[in-house]
């Protein structure tokens, strides 16, 4: 394995772990056994856990504004922005997965400060992203004004992130679907 395809595999790897078992529950240790080199070697690459998980956190981030802007260039109207969107939050915690903000999130006050400060980061992204799509869609008259678009951006994050705990913690495939995203942003007629 190269150098950057090492760094790559054990970026993926400790997301994976970090979205299954969160973060202070997994170790370099699992990390050995995933990936297949020795702990030395994962600390040549990020000498502390919090380094690893900063480096998560922000090439997820940068994933997530790659994907808003695609989103954006694809979709004019507000309805395929949200229908992306949600499609995109849904795929992100398929396989047994938690969104990976979500699981830090739970987790906060155990993070270390970096790691809280990317994590806030990222929330504050998605919302301001949202808010930014509904204030379009209230400018073309796709949906009404009231209430503002900040809480329906609010309010939907909130929905997603806490129906993606809930099908976690219950295992049963259950999840919100497209109609109430709809409902929601006020699309619903």
């Amino acid at each position: 394995m190269t150098a950057m395809g090492t760094r790559e595999a054990l970026v993926c790897a400790a997301e994976n772990l970090m979205r299954s078992k969160g973060y202070a529950a997994f170790s370099y240790a699992d990390l050995v056994d995933t990936v297949g080199i020795k702990k030395a070697s994962i600390h040549h690459h990020f000498p502390t856990k919090e380094d690893l998980g900063v480096a998560i956190v922000e090439a997820y981030i940068d994933r997530v504004r790659i994907d808003f802007e695609r989103i954006e260039q694809l979709h004019q109207d507000l309805e395929g922005r949200l229908k992306a969107f949600f499609l995109a939050f849904s795929a992100s915690s398929e396989g047994g997965l938690l969104p990976l903000c979500g699981a830090l999130a739970a987790e906060m006050a155990a993070l270390p400060v970096g790691l809280q400060r990317l994590t806030h980061h990222f929330f504050d992204l998605q919302l301001k992203w949202l808010t930014k799509i509904f204030d379009v869609g209230v400018v073309n008259g796709e949906i009404p004004a009231v209430p503002g678009t900040r809480q329906k951006a609010f309010q939907l994050l909130s929905a997603l992130e806490g129906a993606s705990f809930i099908n976690w913690a219950l295992k049963d495939g259950e999840t919100l679907d497209w109609s109430f995203v709809r409902l929601v942003a006020g699309l619903a007629k």
